[in-house]
């Protein structure tokens, strides 16, 4: 796997790319970067997966304070670094916040969309949830928290994501560095004050006119993004929803393989 670095209509573009083959995308959320796939690409056979860092987060959150990070604008961010890198068609797979962005992406740009899977992705108006909603309220306050007071708020909130406690330790390190190195917080306060619901809101209706092969992915126990949002895409998708009972918010990390299968069906099904 190596780290790929370009710079697009003035803004820095990072990713991390392994393997050949037909193009998968690989869009994380909140709180996270492109480490949440580090345990899914390795599964991923037969294809060149590029996983893609949003404007703002993971080593971009110092770089992204001038710059809008809102979902919808992430998604233009998308279609711009793949013109860029010569990348016509591709399959999108998005957790949390990039599940957002990739309905976006494909509902703007359908002949790019080669696929897609949406693993526990906000939807509608599934987002923001509550904890955010309340963090972005008391913003001013939280982004004054020392990193080292905040970073227990930090682990507690991912802990509630996952199911395997060992790989939640491990996402909790992989996660906070960027954080840490930004100065704590206020990368995260700056983050949540970008959720706008409007954006997933104005392509819902738009989703049963993809005809694209896809997989909904969720984890049963999520109490972050309720299953009913996945049972609703998976329909309006016409494609179908593997449920994973027991799994919570953070299935790319606890369950790798059930995002590779995902993966490798839709790019086993005819375009």
């Amino acid at each position: 796997m190596t780290s790929q670095q370009t710079t697009v209509e003035g803004v820095a573009m990072r990713w991390e790319e392994v393997g050949e083959g037909a193009t998968v995308v690989f869009i994380h959320g909140i709180p996270t970067s492109p480490a949440l796939w580090r345990r899914v690409l390795p599964l991923v056979t037969g294809a060149r997966c590029l996983a893609w860092e949003m404007v703002g987060y993971g080593r971009s959150i110092a770089e992204g304070v001038e710059c809008d990070i809102s979902v919808a604008r992430q998604a233009g961010y998308l279609h711009a670094w793949l013109d860029a890198i010569g990348v016509e068609k591709a399959v999108l797979v998005g957790h949390d916040l990039g599940g957002g962005v990739a309905q976006i992406a494909a509902v703007e740009r359908p002949e790019r969309c080669a696929g897609l899977v949406l693993v526990n992705s906000i939807a509608y108006d599934s987002w923001p949830i509550p904890s955010v909603k309340a963090m972005r309220s008391a913003g001013a306050m939280v982004e004054r928290i020392p990193a080292a007071l905040f970073r227990p708020v930090f682990a507690g909130f991912l802990r509630l994501g996952h199911d395997d406690g060992s790989v939640a330790r491990q996402s909790i390190a992989a996660h906070w560095a960027p954080y840490a190195d930004a100065g704590g917080p206020r990368g995260f306060v700056r983050q949540i004050r970008s959720l706008r619901t409007q954006d997933t809101l104005a392509v819902a209706g738009r989703l049963p006119t993809l005809r694209v092969p896809g997989r909904v992915v969720w984890g049963a126990a999520d109490q972050f993004q309720k299953v009913r949002f996945g049972e609703r895409l998976s329909q309006d998708l016409g494609v179908p929803l593997n449920r994973l009972e027991g799994a919570r918010h953070f299935v790319p990390e606890d369950h790798p393989d059930a995002v590779a299968d995902a993966v490798a069906a839709v790019l086993g099904e005819p375009r």
